[in-house]
């Protein structure tokens, strides 16, 4: 601490034009890393006898050496070091995503009312709030206001139930959009899934579809309302490779293999992400009494589990807690699918002695009236598992921004 500080700037620049050395050394000619490691020698000298003049001099000339050690090199642009700095952020951002934490976006209301989904809501024509309030809600609530007017007569294309194409689509975990099918067009992109954008006049513009032989005429307002943004959650994908899955947390998972999803939802399936309360995990055998969800024959105490059986405060969105699956899914399909969690009794077996990555787990929205889930379509296996939900980002105004319990 008692050393001048001109004795501390010199032993730095001792150690820069090592640096220098080093980090040069493949551009450097051989004479020149000669002449470096030689001034560094006199500044070595100069400090260790004590004159500051001869420091002051030394200095100078391993500086200037060191400049003029590569006059070819020219001096990084403005363009150029942005360009760097970006594609530098780019690479980490990957990186974490791809290893660590990955956004993903709530496409449904399954897992209400801990994690909001996107919904819809119908506007009154004409009743437009203004700009600096559309603005607003935007930045606080991911609030969007739509309007989509069919611009000519469209046929609109059925499936093999006779049942208009609108399908949901997801782009990179961070943007649920819904699409529809025509005959004789291009699919039509919706602002929002399916499902919010019945709520906003598709399920009428459809309805004058079936009175008008399957078309829809120009003009039709297809959606006008706006669309609440569903939570935005990072998700931790580097926690399962050092600690097993936890009962009661909320988990994310690829529906790759799943059959029963893949049977109900088709093509939308493939490649898909869920969310739900991961509520089994293997060796554990399910079953339901309402309200009740029974492991092992016993109550499951996890806290997220409680809350829904409960049925307290805002989750009284389910009065009845856990409930069996609707029977009346099944048969809403054009041949009869299973259900595991259906009837008085039935249990659900999670496999514990399986091969790697094949050991199973369930997987129960917290909205459980709204939910297809593990009673519909049954387990997940373990290599569908991506990692638990950590964090909701945003919006800022739902009452869930903060860790994820």
């Amino acid at each position: 601490m008692f050393t001048p500080s001109w004795k501390k700037e010199a032993f730095h620049l001792v150690k820069g034009a090592r640096k220098f050395v080093h980090y040069k050394r493949d551009l450097l000619a051989p004479d020149r890393i000669d002449e470096i490691e030689s001034r560094r020698t006199d500044l070595l000298d100069a400090i260790k006898s004590g004159d500051r003049s001869k420091v002051d001099e030394a200095s100078k000339q391993i500086r200037a050496v060191c400049d003029n050690a590569l006059p070819q090199e020219q001096p990084v642009g403005w363009l150029e070091e942005n360009v760097e700095v970006m594609f530098v952020a780019i690479v980490i951002a990957l990186g974490l995503r791809a290893y660590y934490l990955q956004p993903f976006r709530i496409p449904t209301g399954s897992m209400q009312p801990t994690l909001n989904g996107i919904i819809g809501k119908p506007l009154a024509e004409g009743k437009w709030p203004s700009f600096a309030q559309r603005m607003m809600e935007k930045v606080l609530r991911g609030r969007t206001y739509v309007k989509i007017v069919n611009d000519r007569d469209r046929q609109v294309a059925v499936d093999d139930r006779g049942q208009p194409m609108v399908r949901d689509a997801q782009m990179m975990h961070f943007f649920s959009r819904g699409e529809m099918r025509f005959t004789d067009s291009e699919p039509l992109s919706l602002p929002a899934p399916a499902n919010p954008c019945y709520e906003m006049g598709l399920r009428s513009a459809l309805n004058t579809a079936s009175r008008n032989k399957g078309i829809i005429p120009k003009g039709t307002v297809l959606c006008e309302g706006y669309v609440d943004t569903g939570d935005l959650v990072l998700v931790d994908k580097f926690s399962y490779h050092f600690r097993s899955p936890k009962r009661g947390e909320v988990f994310v998972f690829e529906t790759l293999g799943i059959r029963g999803i893949h049977d109900r939802s088709g093509e939308q399936a493939a490649g898909s992400h869920y969310i739900k309360r991961l509520c089994g995990v293997p060796g554990d055998t399910l079953s339901i009494d309402s309200p009740n969800l029974l492991v092992d024959g016993k109550i499951a105490k996890e806290p997220g589990i409680q809350r829904v059986i409960k049925g307290e405060g805002v989750y009284h969105i389910n009065p009845n807690g856990y409930g069996l699956a609707d029977p009346r899914e099944a048969s809403s399909h054009a041949r009869p699918i299973y259900q595991y969690l259906a009837t008085p009794g039935a249990t659900l077996k999670l496999e514990n002695h399986a091969p790697p990555g094949m050991k199973e787990y369930a997987a129960l929205g917290d909205n459980t009236g709204n939910s297809l889930d593990s009673r519909y379509w049954g387990p997940v296996k373990e290599f569908n598992l991506v990692g638990p939900a950590l964090f909701s980002l945003w919006p800022f105004t739902t009452g869930h921004w903060g860790l994820i319990d």
